[in-house]
C-alpha cells in the first residue's frame, strides 16, 4: 500500500467514526479525497511521515500573546509596529507570536469572525503577517465552533442559497435543552427569518456568534480549506477556539463530545502528513479533568492550555498558601513525548474559574473573587447546572490581581507579579506570556466604560511612542517588570532542565514555600525551583531538597554558591530561587 493510499485509509476511518449516525450525500472515501487534495496531498511524495512521539519543542520556546494592535502608532499599520516592538524590546526572549484574530470581525474583539480568508485591513494585509512569520513561529486562531452573523455564510444562510446556505446549527424551542453547557447567560437559540421561514439558530456564545453544524461535511471541508491557507501564509501553530462545544446532540451536554475529539484527530492527521513540526493547542477551558482528554493518545493536541494554572497561582499568592496549587500539581500527568502543556497566568481574557471547579472550594473561589472585586476586577456570569448564577471568570490585569493580598494592597505588587511567572517559566510546558503583562498593564477602565465589555479592562492598546517612553524610564512598573521578565526568561532558554517534557517532581516544603525539581532529559541538569509565596522572609533548610554532597550548587537568578548544601536559604517574600548544578553551568 503507498503512502497515499495508507493516509486515505486513515482519514477515512476518522470520517466513518465522526459521521457514524449522520447520513451523507457523499461516500466516506470521496470526502477523503477531497479533504486530501484540499490539504494539497495529491501523490505520494506530497505526504510526509512523521515521527510518533516527536517533541518539535525545547526549553528556547517562550510565546507571547497578542493582540494585532495592542502596540500602535500613528501612520503606520499595527502589525508593522508590532513587528518593531518585537524587534525592539523581545529580540532575545520572544520567538513565537500568538496572534490573537486578525481577520475582519463583528464582535468580541476578533472572536466574531466575518472573513476567515483576509486580513483586518484595519491591520494591516497578509505581507504583514507573512514577514512576521519570517521571525517568529506563528500561531493562528481557527475560530472553528462559530462565526459572526454578519459574514457572508451566514447571510446565504438567511438567503437560503449558496456558500454557507446549510452552514450552520440550529433547533427547535421545544426541544430538551436542559442539559446543554453554557458558558454565557444569554439564550441559547437565536430567532433568524430566513427564505425559508424562521430558524432557531444555536448560538453558545452570543447572538453575533452563530454555531457552526459540523454534521454537514462541507462545513469540515471549509475549515480544511482555511488551514491550508493559514499554512500558506506562515502558521506554525493552530489554536483551535472553543472546539470543546465543536459537535452538538440535542439531549446532551453539547460539550467534549466523541464526535468532537475525533474531528480534532482527523484535522492532526491531514496537519502532520502535512508538516509535523506545526502545532495544535486545543482552547478548552473546562474543568481539569476532562481539559486532559484533549491530548487523546498523543493523537490529538499536542498542546493543551492549562487552564487551572492561573487560579490556582493568583490565589496562592494573594493567599500565602500553596496547598491547592502543590495538591493540582502533584496530581497533573507527565506529558508523554510528542505532547505538552501550554502553560499561561494570563491571556486577552480573564481568569477562569471553571478549571478551578473541583480544585478550589466554593468558599475558596468566593474570598478569590471578592479579592480581585477589591483590586477594581470585574466578573463576568454563567448558568450553573440548577439555573443559578455562578461566577465564570475574573476580569482584571494580572498586574493588578496580584497588587496585594486578601488583606488588601501592599509594597510587593512587582515582586509578587514577578514570583508568578518565575513558578510558569519554570514549570513543565511551554510558557506563554500575554504582551500586557510583559508591559506590567493596569486595568483599562476607560476601555471597559466605552465597550461595556469586562474583558475590556484586560485589552489596553498601548502608543508605541507613549510605551516606548515608560520602558525607557527605568523607574515606571513597565520597565521594572519588563527587565526582570527578560532576565528570568533569557536564564530559562539556556536550561536543558527547563525543556518541556523534562522530567518534574513536586517537593514538600510546607504551605510557604511552593517548589519542584526539574532534570534535564539527559539527566546532567538538575533545577530545584523554590518559591516563598508570602510576604514574610522564609527559610528553607537545603537539606530537605536533597541536593548531592558531591555537586557545587548556585542559584541561577542571583548567581549566588551555595557553601552549605546542609544549611538554611532565606528567602525574602515573594523571592524564587532557581538552584541548579554549577557542573553543568561549566
Amino acid at each position: 500500500m503507498t503512502s497515499w493510499e495508507q493516509l486515505h485509509e486513515k482519514v477515512s476511518h476518522h470520517l466513518q467514526s465522526i459521521y457514524a449516525d449522520v447520513v451523507l450525500d457523499i461516500p466516506v472515501g470521496d470526502l477523503a479525497t477531497q479533504l486530501m487534495q484540499t490539504m494539497r496531498l495529491e501523490e505520494d511524495k506530497d505526504v510526509v511521515q512523521p515521527t510518533p512521539h516527536c517533541n518539535y519543542w525545547d526549553e528556547e520556546d517562550i510565546i507571547m500573546i497578542t493582540y494585532g494592535d495592542s502596540v500602535i502608532s500613528d501612520d503606520e499599520q499595527p502589525l508593522f509596529t508590532l513587528d518593531r516592538f518585537l524587534h525592539t524590546y523581545c529580540k532575545n526572549t520572544i520567538n513565537k507570536v500568538h496572534m490573537l484574530p486578525f481577520f475582519p470581525y463583528s464582535s468580541d474583539d476578533g472572536f466574531s469572525v466575518i472573513d476567515y480568508s483576509s486580513v483586518n485591513e484595519s491591520l494591516g494585509d497578509w505581507p504583514d503577517i507573512e514577514r512576521l512569520s519570517k521571525h517568529y513561529g506563528l500561531m493562528f486562531d481557527l475560530v472553528i465552533n462559530h462565526c459572526s452573523a454578519r459574514s457572508a455564510w451566514f447571510d446565504n444562510f438567511q438567503k437560503g442559497e449558496g456558500t454557507g446556505s446549510d452552514f450552520f446549527f440550529t433547533a427547535d424551542p421545544s426541544d430538551d435543552l436542559s442539559m446543554v453547557t453554557r458558558p454565557r447567560v444569554s439564550p441559547l437559540l437565536r430567532e433568524t427569518e430566513t427564505a425559508t421561514g424562521t430558524k432557531h439558530v444555536w448560538c453558545t456564545f452570543s447572538h453575533d456568534q452563530v454555531d457552526f453544524d459540523f454534521r454537514n461535511p462541507k462545513v469540515l471541508l471549509a475549515f480544511v480549506e482555511i488551514i491550508r491557507l493559514y499554512l500558506d501564509k506562515g502558521a506554525k501553530l493552530f489554536r483551535l477556539d472553543a472546539v470543546a462545544f465543536l459537535w452538538k446532540i440535542i439531549g446532551t451536554s453539547c460539550i467534549n463530545l466523541a464526535q468532537t475529539h475525533e474531528v480534532i484527530r482527523l484535522l492532526r492527521t491531514l496537519i502532520e502528513h502535512t508538516d509535523p513540526t506545526v502545532i495544535i493547542i486545543t482552547e478548552t477551558n473546562i474543568p481539569n479533568r476532562e481539559n486532559l482528554t484533549y491530548f487523546g493518545n498523543a493523537n490529538e493536541a499536542h498542546a493543551i492550555y492549562n487552564f487551572s494554572l492561573p487560579p490556582l497561582l493568583v490565589n496562592t499568592l494573594v493567599t500565602g498558601n500553596c496547598g491547592y496549587l502543590k495538591n493540582w500539581m502533584m496530581s497533573m500527568p507527565p506529558a508523554q513525548n510528542g505532547t505538552t502543556y501550554f502553560n499561561f497566568i494570563a491571556s486577552h481574557d480573564g481568569i477562569g474559574l471553571r478549571p478551578a471547579e473541583g480544585l478550589l472550594d466554593d468558599e475558596e473561589i468566593s474570598t478569590l473573587v471578592h479579592t480581585m472585586q477589591n483590586f477594581g476586577g470585574k466578573v463576568s456570569w454563567r448558568a450553573s447546572d440548577h439555573g443559578q448564577q455562578k461566577p465564570y471568570e475574573i476580569n482584571i490585569t494580572l498586574f493588578d490581581a496580584l497588587q496585594g493580598t486578601t488583606a488588601g494592597p501592599d509594597k510587593y505588587q512587582v515582586d509578587r507579579f514577578i514570583c508568578a511567572h518565575a513558578i510558569m517559566l519554570g514549570m513543565e510546558g511551554i510558557p506563554g506570556l500575554y504582551i500586557h503583562s510583559l508591559l506590567g498593564t493596569s486595568n483599562d477602565y476607560e476601555k471597559v466604560a466605552n465597550t461595556g465589555q469586562n474583558r475590556s479592562i484586560n485589552r489596553h492598546r498601548w502608543n508605541f511612542e507613549e510605551l516606548a517612553a515608560l520602558l525607557d524610564s527605568p523607574f515606571s512598573q513597565h520597565h521594572k517588570v519588563l527587565t526582570r521578565l527578560s532576565q528570568l526568561i533569557r536564564i530559562r532558554k539556556a536550561q536543558p532542565a527547563f525543556h518541556p517534557n523534562a522530567t518534574q517532581f513536586t517537593l514538600q516544603l510546607g504551605d510557604t514555600l511552593f517548589g519542584y525539581w526539574r532534570q534535564s532529559l539527559d539527566r546532567r541538569q538538575s533545577v530545584f525551583c523554590v518559591s516563598n509565596v508570602t510576604n514574610e522572609e522564609q527559610s528553607i533548610l537545603l537539606s530537605s531538597i536533597n541536593l548531592i554532597g558531591t555537586d557545587k550548587w548556585m542559584d541561577l537568578i542571583t548567581r549566588d554558591e551555595i557553601e552549605d548544601v546542609g544549611g538554611f536559604m532565606q528567602l525574602k517574600p515573594y523571592q524564587t530561587v532557581w538552584i541548579s548544578n554549577m557542573e553543568f553551568e561549566d
